[in-house]
């Protein structure tokens, strides 16, 4: 049994972040039901780099954070339209929504007013600055965010920061924590029978994903200078050049330090800084450096990789993207799992879904993406709605 197997979501979200918290717990087994505006659906349904899947709303940046889902659509800003989202929600156990803060409330359907309908109900909302403060009603996305709370600023190195970070993390980064924050609400509700309204912010997971960065700031009393690809004090935590490619080294302590410049020939330099001390690291940084720029030039990028792991020093081969999903390690984890026929290649599209690995009943793709008001008589049936109404309902701008 899936853990979430049993549970509904109404996931009123659009864009990314919130898309892809109800996605987490749609692969985990949960009923989501996406909800959609007919005229106004997700604006990542038309986007990606393929026409044909924008043209049937199934865009290429859609596709990664709605599979498993139903979809309907629906007319919040009419009467019979709300009375149908009710009649949802006393079906529901979860209610997740990114509209700008007040935007619910104004529909008549907030949390105070969905709570006399469903007193179990778990309420989220997803939005850049959260519900209190003096930004609560200013909109936000990744880009803005990383702005905002010192990403950027701390991204780069000192000649080119601030840099924004090119995938949206953020976005998926408070996705995931609000898919934590959820599945801790349920638990506290099988425990206490009692739901309650969950208050996300994008900026908020920001800060929570700097969580050491954070403390050094209030530690320093300053901003945290921006590294770059390299430590700014350790020599052995550090990307270089070689013959062909770049080579990224994660020797962090003197044991490692040891471990790496013995196998590089060096074993007395690597006793001596073992029995030093990390406390020298900043003042050898420079002449370490040096030396082993000279020395990662002699092999590839590739070469070396094997080499230092062997030896157990952390490193790897700065890649691109497309290799590292292609490496054997990626395809051993399951973190991919088939989406659906990309037309264009007629290959599988492979989503990634978890990452975990569960020993029984883990998270798995069970449906493609849903196009706009694909479940639409499904669903509403189980509402009474017929087919002849739904109809007339779809006439009138309501589904």
């Amino acid at each position: 049994m899936k853990p979430f197997e049993g549970f509904r979501v109404l996931d009123l979200t659009h864009v990314l972040a919130g898309p892809f918290s109800t996605y987490q717990l749609a692969v985990m087994g949960a009923d989501v039901i996406k909800v959609e505006p007919p005229n106004n659906p997700d604006m990542m349904r038309p986007e990606g780099s393929i026409d044909s899947l924008n043209e049937e709303g199934r865009g290429v940046r859609f596709l990664g954070q709605s599979a498993n889902k139903r979809a309907i659509t629906l007319n919040l800003k009419s009467d019979e339209g709300r009375d149908l989202f009710r009649k949802l929600v006393a079906t529901a156990d979860v209610v997740v929504e990114n509209y700008t803060a007040g935007v619910m409330e104004g529909f008549g359907l907030g949390y105070a007013a969905l709570c006399e309908i469903n007193p179990k109900l778990i309420y989220c909302t997803v939005t850049g600055f959260g519900h209190t403060g003096p930004k609560k009603d200013h909109p936000a996305y990744d880009n803005v965010i990383q702005a905002f709370s010192g990403l950027m600023a701390a991204t780069g190195s000192a000649e080119t920061a601030p840099v924004r970070v090119g995938p949206p993390v953020l976005d998926y980064g408070t996705g995931a924590q609000t898919a934590f924050a959820i599945s801790a609400s349920l638990l506290r509700r099988e425990r206490t029978g009692k739901g309650q309204r969950i208050d996300v912010a994008m900026l908020d997971a920001a800060l929570m994903l700097m969580t050491m960065t954070i403390m050094e700031v209030q530690s320093d009393g300053g901003p945290p200078p921006a590294p770059g690809n390299s430590s700014l004090s350790n020599a052995g935590y550090a990307c270089y050049p070689t013959k062909n490619g770049l080579l990224m080294i994660g020797a962090f302590t003197a044991k490692q330090h040891r471990r790496l410049w013995t196998v590089l020939g060096r074993e007395a330099t690597g006793l001596e800084i073992e029995r030093q001390g990390i406390d020298v690291f900043p003042e050898r940084m420079a002449a370490d450096a040096a030396v082993l720029g000279e020395i990662f030039l002699t092999k590839t990028a590739d070469e070396w990789e094997d080499i230092l792991n062997q030896a157990h020093v952390p490193a790897a081969r700065v890649r691109t993207l497309d290799e590292a999903l292609d490496h054997d390690q990626v395809a051993s984890r399951g973190v991919l799992q088939d989406l659906m026929t990309n037309p264009n290649s007629n290959a599988m599209f492979r989503t990634p879904v978890s990452a975990a690995m569960f020993s029984e009943d883990g998270p798995v793709v069970t449906a493609p993406p849903a196009r706009l008001g694909e479940h639409n008589e499904t669903i509403f049936a189980e509402l009474g709605i017929s087919v002849e109404n739904l109809e007339v309902l779809r006439g009138r701008g309501v589904v």
